[in-house]
């Protein structure tokens, strides 16, 4: 059976016990697949597996597993998946992006091919809450006391052990689909065994191929950014836009602690309407200085305009770039194993 996103109803305090859970998916058609119930709120649909793993990022060993589980589990030399095209996903602030992350990876990569892509995918509600928090309450650290004061070490170090994880499950390639978590994306992935994609580089590459032209005869091609305070501030976006020759425009003061800033406390409070008024204000503020198209870089924000919202067509979401990225590796790599198959 053809590999299918999960959609699961957890109630919020079993699932905030969890450690970690990990979703793995493969376009294997095989019905006889891992079935553990180690929770009897998690449904395990065919060709997936949920297992917990211990802080180490093993698999801990359970009674209830049946044969073809160990047997599935222990191929590989240990690793889950062994496809050369399979993606490792690490979970980031929002579980809801990152199952949008994977609901994209799973139709686009279909529309030209009979099956998915193959993936693992990790999920921590610890690190989702320590994310989505320093986002969110951006606004506390706009000092640059405040900001200098947070211990950022915990994060580094859980996204570390996700990214071990991730090897050690047999994925060829890592994808973050968290904007917040590209921050420390170079020292996450320092000495990784297998390659990364980065989700400002796959944007900043998107419009580079796009051969957009200036709004304004002999000035340069100037891209918006609109995120948080706490991912500006990162600048890896900003980095990786110049290093594509484009000039970058970032809302000033006024508009971060004027609209920016008021708009996330907004989502904070539920007052969607007052997010979205908002939001409009910041994105006018930037595309009145003629800039070609602004970079949501928020889940939060690109969730807010409805879909037909004349501002959004103006707007391009850095997840759907990744996604992109994410497929083209995934085919890249399945011609180069059959290339290498075919010569042996």
């Amino acid at each position: 059976m053809e590999s299918k996103v999960l959609n699961w109803k957890i109630k919020k305090s079993k699932f905030e016990t969890h450690p970690s859970i990990t979703m793995v998916s493969t376009n294997t058609r095989q019905r006889n697949v891992c079935k553990r119930r180690l929770n009897p709120v998690l449904a395990v649909p065919p060709s997936s597996v949920i297992l917990h793993t211990d802080e180490s990022g093993e698999f801990p060993e359970s009674r209830n597993s049946s044969s073809s589980s160990n047997a599935s589990l222990s191929s590989c030399a240990g690793s889950l998946l062994c496809h050369p095209n399979t993606v490792g996903i690490m979970g980031g602030g929002s579980v809801d992006s990152t199952l949008s992350f994977v609901r994209k990876l799973v139709h686009w990569s279909k529309e030209n091919e009979e099956t998915c892509t193959p993936f693992v995918l990790c999920s921590d509600p610890v690190l989702n809450r320590e994310l989505l928090s320093l986002e969110r309450n951006s606004s506390t650290l706009c000092s640059r006391n405040a900001r200098s004061q947070f211990d950022h070490s915990p994060i580094v170090e859980n996204l570390l052990s996700k990214r071990v994880f991730l090897e050690k499950s047999g994925a060829q390639c890592i994808v973050v689909p968290c904007h917040i978590s590209h921050s420390w994306h170079d020292e996450v992935f320092k000495g990784c065994s297998i390659p990364s994609l980065h989700m400002a580089e796959c944007v900043s590459r998107e419009l580079k191929e796009a051969k957009l032209k200036p709004l304004e005869a002999g000035s340069p091609l100037r891209i918006g950014v609109l995120a948080t305070d706490v991912t500006l501030k990162a600048g890896f976006y900003q980095e990786k836009l110049q290093n594509e020759g484009f000039e970058v425009v970032l809302p000033d003061k006024a508009t971060i602690e004027h609209t920016v800033i008021p708009a996330i406390d907004a989502i904070n409070r539920k007052d969607m309407e007052g997010a979205r008024n908002l939001l409009r204000i910041a994105l006018q503020v930037l595309l009145v200085r003629e800039v070609n198209t602004v970079i949501l870089a928020s889940n939060d924000m690109c969730d807010l305009l409805p879909r037909d919202d004349p501002l959004l067509k103006k707007c391009i979401d850095p997840m759907d770039a990744l996604v992109m990225s994410t497929i083209k590796w995934a085919q890249q790599a399945v011609k180069e194993g059959m290339q290498h198959f075919s010569t042996h």
